[in-house]
């Protein structure tokens, strides 16, 4: 079960403060433009773990996160 899909807009929301991702990436806003399948999501037993969602930032930088710590904008 993906929640998000290429083209969507999205915010990355990392309330943990001592999250390593915190400074650099929370807040920031981009675009979904690749959604990658791996096998977290069998190690984990939850279905969601299994994407990463890659996001291209406004500044052209791309990121790989996971549903969890994406949002609608």
């Amino acid at each position: 079960m993906k929640r998000f899909d290429i083209g969507d807009t999205v915010r990355i929301d990392i309330p943990d403060e001592t999250d390593p991702d915190h400074e650099r990436l929370h807040g920031r806003r981009g675009t979904v433009v690749e959604i990658i399948s791996d096998d977290a999501g069998a190690v984990t037993d939850d279905q969601r773990e299994g994407y990463l969602f890659r996001v291209k930032l406004a500044n052209g930088d791309t990121v790989d996160v996971r549903w969890r710590d994406l949002r609608p904008v």
